[in-house]
């Protein structure tokens, strides 16, 4: 399992929070293959933020493969020899809800179908699996049992069915960690993009309705690249000030994580002065107190503190 598996809530924008992990774990691979070809390591950095994308779009199709496997059902069940009459007109209300119809046919969702001929059509079980979860929850019952038909309680329906049993799924984590080794660290972060993403859909804007985009802007995307290789390039500075700012510890005795944690918040609190000193302070010490070891979260945050006291007395930073 990957050092850096685990839950996170995340408060702020979620393209830098995915930044910046991303970029911890490619500095600790970096650190701990013994690879020092900053080049690649950077294109790694890339790959795995589009791998991070790919997800995005492969569980927005998952919504779409639950519709398509309910009206497979409806299907089956009319072509026995005896249907009930039930089974002969049932009641169509969740195939045919309208926020999955528009989200079918969506035109970013069918480009990158098309390009990564990706589809959940070998996951039959898994998807017939969450059906029958769905079904039998409460949340599809009011659903199918009410009179407000609206395209506000379809898209309300999906929100809810998909934190209730898309966003902490260990099967699904499971399935996803066998299809590829990034997805298993990406599936926290990427749940926050599909929410988002259904929060933001509107009727009106049918299949041109806009997801969201890999990177925010070009900003996002050179920040990722600056930070990175800042984070690199300038470490034996970073560690030098991590080592004057923990005198009664042995460098060798901090746990390796929250020296790499504190390498990119240096980095970042050094080379990015449109961006406040207590946002980067937060960042970096909220991931240090889920990804590093009990006490990193203080410790950091004692550390980064000290060090940006004697910055500031030294006249070494510069803040917008």
């Amino acid at each position: 399992m990957h050092p850096l598996k685990t839950v996170f809530t995340f408060r702020i924008m979620i393209n830098r929070v995915l930044i910046r992990l991303k970029i911890i774990q490619i500095v600790y691979a970096y650190y701990q293959n013994g690879s020092k070809n900053l080049d690649a390591a950077e294109k790694e950095l890339f790959f795995s933020l589009s791998k991070a994308y790919d997800l995005y779009n492969y569980l927005l199709m998952l919504m779409i493969a639950v519709t398509n496997y309910a009206q497979k059902r409806i299907d089956a069940a009319k072509a026995k020899l005896a249907p009930t009459a039930e089974e002969l007109y049932p009641n169509m209300k969740f195939v045919e809800n309208r926020f999955v119809i528009q989200l079918e046919g969506n035109k970013q969702l069918q480009e990158f179908i098309a390009n990564q001929k990706r589809t959940w059509s070998n996951e039959e079980d898994f998807v017939r699996a969450l059906y029958e979860q769905i079904i039998a929850s409460d949340i599809y019952k009011e659903y199918m049992a009410s009179d407000v038909d609206t395209y506000e309680a379809d898209r309300e329906l999906w929100r809810k069915l998909y934190k209730t049993f898309i966003f902490n799924n260990e099967k699904l984590d499971e399935l996803l960690e066998d299809q590829s080794l990034y997805w298993n660290d990406d599936k926290e972060i990427v749940d926050t993009f599909v929410l988002k993403t259904i929060k933001r859909f509107e009727e009106k804007n049918g299949g041109n309705q806009e997801l969201l985009p890999e990177f925010k802007d070009e900003e996002d995307k050179e920040f990722a690249r600056r930070l990175f290789r800042r984070t690199i390039l300038n470490s034996d500075y970073y560690r030098h000030l991590i080592s004057e700012n923990t005198r009664n510890w042995d460098l060798d005795r901090v746990a390796f994580m929250d020296v790499i944690i504190m390498q990119c918040a240096l980095a970042e609190i050094l080379s990015f002065p449109n961006i406040p000193i207590s946002v980067s302070l937060n960042e970096y010490v909220d991931i240090a107190k889920v990804y590093s070891t009990i006490k990193s979260g203080s410790f950091v945050n004692g550390t980064l503190d000290g060090i940006v006291k004697v910055l500031k007395k030294e006249d070494k930073l510069t803040k917008n």
